[in-house]
């Protein structure tokens, strides 16, 4: 395995990696950033929670560096993201890399939900600006910035920006870019709809695909187990999982945002602190309730399968099932929460008796097997 020194970045970055706590890198960011360093287009598919963020962090703080900042409103590098959560995490993860530079390069994260006026006046000097598609169009629409010379456009969870329906912002944002510049996109998986941006944007990337066959990897990491439950007691003995073993930061995953609401009010009368994330939800609602669970203010964080995809907390401990999801892809996403980055992880599943076959089939199609135990021997009374 090479080293962040063998991949052509510069010693004061390297030192930044160190501080962060990276030894190694991981096989995309070995792929990936030295591609981008060339000024190839790339396509990276990997799964969450591999290090695609410094994959392509990395590389745009090196060939800026090089760069002399001009006090305007010309970005140079513009990140699309499908939510204010993964533009809020982006942002972060080059704060920390950009630390002790020869040239600092100034990043910013903007998306809705929020005043666009303060947004408007940090524009000036901007150079990597990580944006949600909505709030960007807004920004241009106020003449608060130019993509006139954009010289790298990267998209990040480029799958989930057609799940979130972005086609038509996308085609806008891509209309105004200068067609000559360097194209980054990253996904958790090559789709129809993935393919199909890339023949927007008329590119042959070199395509970076990091195999994972499902289940594979995470099964190394992540211990999942699996409860037969009524649906009578589901509530209580998920409220008996979190109290009984004393898990203080949970990730609790529902299919509505009715369920999450009405089992946060629950946990809550029953004492244990939560709150629920969901895109019926404010953003700024949403931002709260991830900021809450990240310093601990809550001890469970309930969320709907669209939001998930932006929440990233370090070691987080357990997710939960309280719902199934949809298809097995949904399913790893789920617990790809947890043992990310080579720590260790939890991951349980609650099912009913109309959820087993449908368990069945996830685990079939995920190559995984996932013991169910019962939990009718356990007493739920006080739950």
């Amino acid at each position: 395995m090479q080293s962040f020194s063998d991949l052509g970045l510069s010693e004061n970055l390297i030192q930044n990696i160190k501080k962060i706590g990276y030894e190694k890198p991981f096989p995309i960011q070995e792929k990936a950033i030295p591609a981008i360093l060339t000024g190839k287009d790339v396509m990276g598919i990997a799964k969450t929670g591999s290090g695609k963020t410094a994959s392509f962090a990395l590389p745009i703080l090196e060939k800026f560096q090089k760069k002399t900042n001009t006090r305007n409103r010309n970005i140079s590098a513009l990140l699309l993201v499908p939510t204010r959560e993964l533009a809020i995490q982006i942002q972060e993860v080059f704060i920390d890399f950009n630390q002790n530079l020869n040239h600092q390069i100034k990043t910013m994260a903007v998306y809705g939900g929020i005043s666009i006026n303060p947004q408007m006046k940090n524009m000036l000097g901007v150079e990597v600006l990580i944006a949600t598609p909505g709030r960007l169009l807004d920004l241009i629409d106020h003449n608060a910035l130019s993509l006139n010379e954009v010289s790298i456009f990267a998209v990040d969870e480029a799958d989930k920006m057609f799940q979130m329906g972005f086609d038509e912002e996308m085609n806008k944002i891509i209309d105004l870019l200068p067609k000559q510049r360097q194209n980054l996109l990253f996904s958790a998986t090559l789709n129809d709809k993935v393919k199909e941006m890339k023949s927007r944007l008329v590119i042959d990337p070199i395509v970076i695909e990091i195999e994972t066959p499902i289940g594979e990897a995470d099964e190394i990491q992540i211990e999942q187990t699996a409860f037969s439950v009524t649906q009578e007691r589901k509530g209580p003995f998920l409220r008996y999982l979190i109290k009984h073993n004393g898990y203080k930061q949970v990730l609790v995953f529902v299919s509505s945002s009715r369920t999450a609401d009405n089992l946060a009010e629950k946990l809550n009368k029953n004492g244990i602190k939560a709150a629920a994330m969901h895109g019926k939800k404010s953003q700024g609602a949403r931002y709260n309730a991830l900021d809450d669970f990240k310093t601990g203010a809550i001890d469970v964080l309930i969320a709907t399968d669209l939001i998930a995809r932006g929440i990233h907390i370090e070691q987080l401990p357990i997710v939960i099932n309280y719902e199934l999801p949809r298809s097995p892809l949904d399913y790893i996403h789920r617990i790809g929460r947890t043992g990310r980055a080579n720590s260790a992880g939890k991951a349980i599943s609650l099912i009913t008796t109309e959820d087993e076959h449908h368990f069945k089939v996830i685990q079939k199609k995920a190559k995984i097997r996932i013991i169910l135990q019962s939990s009718e021997e356990i007493n739920l009374h006080g739950y």
